[in-house]
């Protein structure tokens, strides 16, 4: 069965080669898809299918985008497959995610340089001894960028889950010990945020040989206990964009800076 569609687009984010720039942000939710591309030079609405919208436009004379993923590892996974089918070749990670230590706190931003592989879509592509790590060259953009921002910025390692309630609501699953004794040990071990993407990208990206990095804002507290309005307001989706959109601005730079040395 062909993965493209009649019309040459890729079957699932119904795109095809030309829609999208080499370099993609990649937010789950689809809402977010133009709250992102306003920072874009002539942003243009591309498509829109399932979870899947698209959005294209400039940043400093380079064309880049935005491609929602939806939530989880399998849908991002997909979107990063088809996205690189048509071009793409360096993704940013771009969203929200639970604070696993207590000095994290909400409203601050975590960088997201390895993943915790605590899903099943990267079992389809690698043993799990394999670890899910982000791409240094961008992510040290991305990190250098973040610095400017003014804003308490953690750079580590995040968990990527399949389960949302099995992370705010462990108490009632059947295997509330287990989820416990984990999610215990991640903090032990020094993970910065739970999320539920990551690990797949970045898995997928070394196995198509393609760049990934990650950015995310963070929310909640370790303990699952209640934010305060204060710290809703401090968390909002909106305070991590601009950042970024500066972190691939300096990726593009450099990479303009590396092909002019490398002729």
């Amino acid at each position: 069965m062909s993965m493209e569609r009649e019309n040459d687009r890729q079957y699932h984010i119904e795109c095809r080669e030309g829609d999208v720039g080499r370099y993609v942000f990649l937010p789950g939710d689809p809402g977010r898809c133009e709250m992102i591309a306003k920072h874009f030079d002539e942003p243009a609405f591309v498509t829109r299918h399932r979870e899947y919208e698209t959005w294209s436009g400039y940043l400093d004379g380079e064309k880049v985008s935005v491609t929602s993923t939806g939530i989880g590892c399998p849908s991002a996974v997909i979107a990063m497959e088809e996205l690189v089918k048509i071009g793409a070749d360096t993704f940013m990670r771009v969203g929200t995610s639970g604070s696993m230590q207590e000095h994290i706190k909400p409203g601050d931003l975590g960088i997201i340089s390895a993943a915790i592989r605590d899903e099943g879509t990267t079992s389809h592509y690698l043993p799990i001894e394999f670890p899910a790590v982000a791409d240094f060259p961008t992510t040290q953009a991305l990190w250098d960028a973040a610095q400017k921002s003014g804003k308490a910025v953690h750079l580590g390692v995040s968990q990527s889950k399949d389960s949302f309630y099995g992370q705010h609501s462990p108490e009632r699953m059947p295997v509330a010990k287990r989820l416990a004794e984990r999610w215990e040990a991640w903090m032990a071990g020094g993970a910065i945020c739970s999320e539920m993407e990551a690990a797949g990208l970045y898995i997928t990206a070394q196995v198509l040989r393609v760049r990934a990095t990650g950015i995310m804002m963070i929310m909640g507290h370790p303990d699952q206990s209640p934010m305060t309005p204060e710290e809703w307001e401090a968390s909002k989706v909106e305070g991590v964009i601009p950042v970024a959109i500066e972190g691939m601005r300096e990726i593009i730079r450099r990479d303009r800076e590396r092909a002019a040395t490398t002729g």
